[in-house]
């Protein structure tokens, strides 16, 4: 703890070139790269929308998009000649976004107080800094686990930084040049009692703002008017939460998970509430006593998910229209299971990491680390039920993995076990596979440690991850190539002819909607002819009399999509030429 102590006391350093984190004299006692350059192998799923008033999805907020899924269409390093820059900062700068400039926007969090920096995403030269106000006396939970004053904060669709401070207000911090100004604080003091603190605040997609307090506190705010509406849980909330683009916000707290939604004046209404399993302990890991995640809405299906506090603990999908548990099956073993993450996901896949054991930054010095452990649960593609698909056992003490979707891998931030110089990985794992693929060394010692923070991909494809001494950024020494994703949800219409009377008056034919995003399917109404038949439950089928049908005559479909989206599919239907 020593070390500790020296290395956060530090003052910070004032705008300038990037300093680097300082490494013991045996940094280099350690591989700088493990394994071999990765190929791409791209995966195509659905892709949230695009938050009209958030930047655009990856540049945004910590959890990449509105939705909190943690995948980026974008790829990471591949592991080809890895390049390594960081600038020390005495302070955790964990949630990084980018501005329309491509320039870092980020806050980092030591004993000093919160900040508000913009960075050069090449070089972390700092360009431009903003004091936030600092921890209450009090109010903190621990100098390590105190996720508020900035920990989640947003970049929204005009570069400005949405930000809940430690004092019960909400900031909105413009760009100025290379620096910031204050445009607009939203002081929730008298709908927040004191001793309370928000969490996380981000927008419904008409533009309110929500917020979340660690005292369960759940409320909006009329982002013109100042309005203030609140709903209190009287349940704890230790995370961030989700928005859909049906003006749904899902928060989970130490007793429930929750579906919300704004009436008319702005008040949270409750659409669902639906318990999960808590065994009532903190395990070593955990920053509180429930589920360690923020809800990761699944753009694949109408699901949900979140882990709860079992033992083991278990990855649970909800159906999101009804709150109905889709599934919950355990993940790492008993007594040695927790996680303080959120879900990543990529269309029905959902990866997770097991934290046990990460006390504090102490657990992972002097050679020491964690329980190991990331796995891959699917929904299983009737949407009933999830089963396991691998097991991965890197050692990945706190990091919030991503998923690159161009490059088919999922990046953690791993730490072996038995290493004195306390090396830190940026680790790529297949993600069809789960095997890992390369290590590349970030650096050594307690200035490497993330304590919480994610790994974030960023716009050329280099990985950054906040430590507790500031940032750091590995990248290919040729950025790798972009992937463009496949637009548009991926479905079929199926249209079979029956046997008997196969080209008389009285042929029929059953149409079908299919397809890998057919859980996505709402409803479905066909049209042929004068006929119109409408079904709102899988397997979105119809029959039809379809007689000797003209050239030219065709079967509609048009499917609403969960969501509220609509797609039309079309198909010819096959002529009798002797009965024309």
């Amino acid at each position: 703890m020593k070390r500790l102590l020296c290395l956060l006391l530090l003052v910070f350093p004032s705008v300038a070139a990037a300093d680097p984190i300082p490494e013991g004299t045996d940094a280099n006692s350690s591989p700088a790269f493990v394994g071999a350059p990765a190929t791409q192998h791209p995966v195509f799923v659905p892709q949230p929308p695009r938050h009209p008033h958030m930047a655009p999805n990856e540049r945004s907020n910590l959890h990449v998009d509105a939705f909190q899924t943690d995948a980026n269409v974008l790829p990471g390093p591949l592991g080809r000649d890895v390049q390594r820059v960081s600038n020390f900062q005495a302070a955790d700068c964990a949630s990084v976004t980018f501005d329309s400039h491509g320039r870092i926007v980020t806050v980092c969090v030591g004993l000093q107080g919160p900040r508000l920096l913009m960075m050069d995403a090449r070089t972390l030269d700092v360009l431009g800094t903003f004091a936030l106000p600092g921890r209450q006396p009090g109010v903190s939970t621990g100098v390590f686990t105190d996720f508020s004053g900035g920990g989640y904060f947003y970049l929204d669709d005009q570069d400005r930084a949405i930000i809940p401070t430690t004092t019960r207000h909400i900031l909105v911090v413009a760009e100025a040049g290379n620096g910031f100004a204050m445009q607009r604080d939203y002081d929730l003091t008298a709908a927040i009692p004191d001793g309370d603190k928000i969490l996380s605040a981000l927008p419904d997609w008409s533009g309110r703002l929500w917020f979340a307090t660690a005292a369960g506190i759940v409320g909006t705010v009329d982002p013109v008017s100042g309005s203030v509406k609140t709903f209190d849980t009287k349940e704890k909330i230790g995370n961030s939460f989700a928005v859909d683009d049906t003006g749904a916000v899902y928060i989970v707290t130490d007793a429930a998970m929750y579906r919300f939604r704004a009436a008319a004046d702005g008040s949270p209404t409750t659409l669902w509430r639906s318990t999960y399993l808590n065994d009532g302990t903190s395990k070593p890991g955990q920053t509180e006593v429930g589920s360690g995640t923020t809800p990761t809405v699944m753009p694949a299906g109408p699901w949900v998910a979140i882990t709860d506090n079992s033992d083991p603990i278990d990855v649970v999908v909800y159906d999101r229209d009804t709150g109905a548990q889709v599934c919950a099956i355990p993940v790492f073993a008993k007594g040695a299971s927790d996680t303080d993450q959120s879900l990543a996901v990529a269309g029905n896949a959902i990866v997770t990491e097991n934290n046990y054991g990460y006390s504090g930054p102490q657990a992972t010095e002097q050679g020491g680390t964690t329980t190991g452990g990331l796995e891959r649960v699917d929904v299983n593609a009737d949407g009933r039920g999830c089963h396991r698909v691998w097991h991965s056992d890197e050692i990945a003490p706190s990091v919030v993995p991503k998923i690159s979707l161009a490059n088919g891998i999922v990046y953690s931030y791993t730490k072996p076990a038995g290493e004195d110089s306390d090396p830190w990985y940026l680790t790529a794992i297949d993600f069809r596979s789960g095997k890992t693929i390369y290590r590349a060394r970030a650096g050594s010692g307690l200035g490497f440690n993330n304590n919480y923070a994610p790994v974030t991909l960023g716009p050329d494809g280099t990985a950054y991850v906040g430590v507790l001494g500031g940032l750091v950024a590995l990248r290919d020494s040729t950025p790798p190539p972009q992937v463009a994703q496949r637009r548009g949800p991926r479905l079929t219409l199926r249209l079979r002819y029956g046997r008997l009377h196969r080209c008389s008056r009285r042929r029929a034919a059953s149409a079908r909607v299919t397809g890998p995003d057919r859980a996505r399917v709402k409803s479905v109404v066909f049209r042929y002819h004068h006929r119109r038949v409408r079904d709102k439950r899988a397997p979105f089928a119809a029959r039809f009399r379809v007689g000797p049908a003209r050239l030219g005559r065709r079967l509609v479909a048009r499917v609403t999509l969960r969501g509220g989206k609509h797609v039309r599919l079309t198909r010819a239907v096959r002529p009798c030429a002797h009965l024309r």
